[in-house]
């Protein structure tokens, strides 16, 4: 008998897979170094460490290296992800209110 949560896991992974999204599977409370987190957010570590320093991002330090948790990346990207798709639809209702879209 396979769990309950084993097959919800797995419906999900076959999804992610049929929508060509598959990505590395990893535990939400693992930490990451600021060169993975940059490589996952698509961007320069010295961004993220502004980003991290600024407190967009939580994180804690093991010694003098920060470490930052995959579930708190996952969050900064879904809410940066939200903030686009905003401003991208008030781009285009302005451009339709100046008749940009108009034949």
């Amino acid at each position: 008998m396979i769990p309950l949560n084993a097959l919800k896991f797995l419906a999900r992974l076959l999804k992610e897979i049929s929508q060509g999204r598959l990505g590395s599977m990893l535990p939400s409370a693992t930490e990451m170094t600021t060169q993975a987190a940059a490589d996952l957010l698509g961007c320069s570590r010295p961004h993220l460490v502004k980003l991290l320093d600024s407190g967009e991002i939580p994180f804690v330090k093991v010694g003098r290296h920060r470490r930052i948790k995959y579930e708190d990346l996952l969050g900064y990207k879904k809410k940066m992800k939200k903030l686009q798709e905003s401003l991208l639809t008030e781009m285009m209702e302005g451009d339709e209110e100046a008749g940009l879209y108009d034949l």
